[in-house]
């Protein structure tokens, strides 16, 4: 079934932030083994995905689709309506709609790939434990630091745009044929634009630009893929956006800003899923600020998202006053609280954080 590769051989890359050495010539024929060996693949990114989570999935659903095997892609839970239109979305099935056979998918697969997640608990508790406990082959590709996922083959670099660029890493890594055809470079290139907000942040890498360049020759439209992500939002969304700004707070002293949205705002504005990602990042693009939060209120919970420029890291930031984490400039957690007092803790915080306060 799987085709013969002559593989490439790599020892090291020496890039600052790797977490893991690229695969080693025995990673590569294990993987290779699996493969031969193996009919069906799953491939599974975390909650509330987004266009690398789906961007990277779908793209291993293309290239091993056209290898011969049987790939199902599972999402936890609804994906945005705005990334509905790539190539290979209709097939992806919903756990959240359909658990039994998205059990089913997880628990029968011959090889899972974890995608875009860098432990099993960002699937949610309904898969974490079918994740866990599965007798696949795992492998793991992901751009978040310190992975703890239990995997046979973990592939996280930090220092990328997003999964979806190691996704191609990874593919070029196991076979010196060409792969990138329209519909992989399609999802590819969705990844990286929408993890970088359109390539205003974390993007500072000239081999990221080398893979764009080889995203464009087969044939993609950059711009079209725009429209559909960015020109392509319900009119609730835009509503909410309003209601949303309209509760913008700034300190300008600590260069930090936040917003926050209420259920109630959100069930009569027809909220969906996806309605406001995205909506953190006006925050972070004000004169002076350096620093921003969005807080969501939940059932029982509490989500924020952070963000950051320059060397403010929003990662440790999560990490040590929220039990959260992600990257430097872009990291979230749940705070189990009501929403009055999370952004009561935020604003206590804000005030004595040393990397914020020395802007008074």
């Amino acid at each position: 079934m799987y085709i013969l590769f002559q593989f490439s051989v790599f020892f090291f890359i020496f890039l600052p932030q790797i977490l893991t050495l690229v695969l080693s010539p025995s990673q590569i024929s294990e993987i290779h083994k699996k493969l031969v060996e193996s009919k069906k693949i799953a491939v599974c990114t975390h909650y509330n995905p987004d266009g690398d989570a789906i961007g990277a999935s779908l793209a291993l659903r293309s290239y091993f689709t056209t290898q011969g095997f049987e790939v199902i892609c599972v999402i936890p839970n609804n994906m945005p309506e705005f990334y509905q239109w790539m190539p290979g979305a209709e097939t992806i099935l919903n756990a959240q709609k359909s658990f039994k056979e998205a059990k089913k998918v997880l628990q029968d697969a011959d090889i899972l790939f974890l995608v875009d997640m860098s432990a099993e608990h960002r699937s949610g508790v309904d898969l974490e434990n079918i994740l866990l406990t599965t007798s696949a082959y795992k492998i793991l590709i992901d751009h978040h630091p310190n992975p703890t996922a239990q995997c046979a083959v973990v592939y996280s670099i930090t220092n990328t745009t997003s999964t979806c660029e190691n996704v191609h890493r990874f593919l070029d890594e196991i076979t010196d044929q060409p792969f990138l055809n329209q519909e992989i470079a399609t999802c590819i290139y969705t990844g990286i634009i929408t993890d970088t907000g359109s390539l205003s942040f974390a993007c500072n890498n000239a081999e990221t630009y080398s893979l764009l360049a080889e995203l464009m020759k087969t044939g993609i439209d950059g711009e079209e893929i725009h429209r559909e992500i960015y020109d392509n939002y319900s009119e609730s969304r835009i509503r909410l956006l309003g209601i949303t700004l309209n509760k913008l707070k700034v300190f300008p002293h600590l260069g930090t800003s936040y917003m926050y949205v209420t259920q109630e705002e959100m069930k009569i504005n027809y909220f969906k899923d996806g309605d406001t990602e995205g909506f953190v990042n006006y925050g972070i693009s004000l004169k002076g600020i350096i620093f921003t939060a969005f807080f969501i209120e939940r059932d029982k919970r509490i989500r924020i998202s952070f963000r950051s420029k320059g060397d403010f890291d929003v990662n440790k930031f999560a990490q040590t006053y929220f039990q959260g984490g992600g990257h430097r400039n872009a990291a979230a957690s749940y705070h189990y609280d009501t929403l009055e007092n999370t952004i009561k803790r935020f604003e206590e915080i804000i005030q004595t954080h040393p990397e914020l306060n020395h802007k008074k």
